[in-house]
């Protein structure tokens, strides 16, 4: 038998942003998602609160590199021995991160010390790649994992007993209460197609329940929760791109772009702290700019045909 129970990291002190997955086996414990390593100290501390110790984490599974989702990997796994399972692409980045701090400090510039902290790497013994449909066996549990693409190419979503991790590809829902779907896409990596796959694939899928790294569980059951993110996803390219062959810039759209988005929010019945919620994790217009650069980088790539 295992229970699942979610840690609020407390990003920025705000409540239900950010949240790491803990999974009781009959073998110990594993994680999945750290949060950022400036919430290392709160990831420790939702850990004691429910009587787990660092030394029984057997396992730490992220979705992805992203700082959001596995900023602190370094720090869990200097202090838990535990191995780190990771897709393929990301592995390198968790031994060696500086390219991806490099990549994260044109988006956050003199955000980066106050949102994500100091993060270090990951032994290198100590990562584990994945690939889709992997089982992992971790704390006496099977851990299947999924790879999920699009809002990063290095993208794993994991299932345990019909229950899906989501990380990022179902998007962000927050706080509890509140059924509106927001997509995270920042660059440099949003792919619109793959996402469409990835998202169709968990429909066929058809797991019982959706657990959101942002945050807990889906509102809704998970079919439907899925169709809002499809839908969501063809709603931001239809609102960007004919503003950008418009010639409208980045910070031309954003503003038009961030007003849409809060009247969508009220029309889901959610009040401004959804905002303020989704404002914490940095700048706003950074979802416009991922946008806009996967519409470029399709039209060099047809332009090179």
């Amino acid at each position: 038998m295992h229970n699942i129970d979610i840690i609020d990291l407390h990003f920025q002190d705000h409540d239900y942003v950010i949240g790491s997955y803990v999974l009781r086996g009959p073998d110990g414990a594993a994680l999945i998602e750290t949060g950022p390593a400036s919430c290392v100290d709160n990831l420790w501390a939702g850990l004691r609160e429910r009587g787990i110790e660092p030394r029984d984490i057997r396992a730490v599974f992220v979705t992805h590199i992203h700082l959001d989702h596995s900023g602190a990997a370094g720090w869990v796994a200097r202090e838990t021995g535990a191995a780190v399972y990771v897709h393929q692409v990301g592995a390198p980045h968790l031994a060696d991160p500086s390219r991806l701090l490099r990549s994260a400090a044109r988006i956050y510039g003199d955000l980066m010390d106050r949102l994500w902290g100091e993060t270090i790497p990951v032994p290198r013994e100590q990562i584990r790649v994945v690939e889709d449909n992997d089982v992992v066996e971790a704390a006496g549990l099977r851990i299947r994992a999924l790879d999920t693409p699009g809002h990063a190419y290095h993208h794993l979503a994991y299932v345990l007993d019909g229950l899906c991790f989501t990380g990022d590809v179902v998007g962000m829902q927050s706080p509890p209460g509140c059924a509106h779907v927001r997509l995270p896409t920042p660059p440099p990596e949003i792919n619109i197609p793959l996402w469409r796959q990835s998202l169709a694939r968990l429909r066929e899928i058809r797991p019982d329940g959706l657990l959101l790294t942002h945050f807990g569980p889906a509102e809704e059951d998970a079919l439907t929760h899925i169709e809002r993110a499809e839908a969501q996803l063809e709603a931001y390219l239809q609102f960007v791109e004919p503003r950008w062959r418009a010639g409208q810039s980045d910070d031309e759209i954003c503003p038009d772009f961030l007003t849409w988005l809060t009247e969508q929010t009220r029309a889901d019945g959610c009040g401004p702290e959804v905002d303020e919620l989704y404002h914490s994790m940095g700048p706003d217009c950074m979802h416009v700019a991922g946008l806009t650069r996967y519409l470029r980088k399709r039209e060099e790539k047809a332009a090179s045909r």
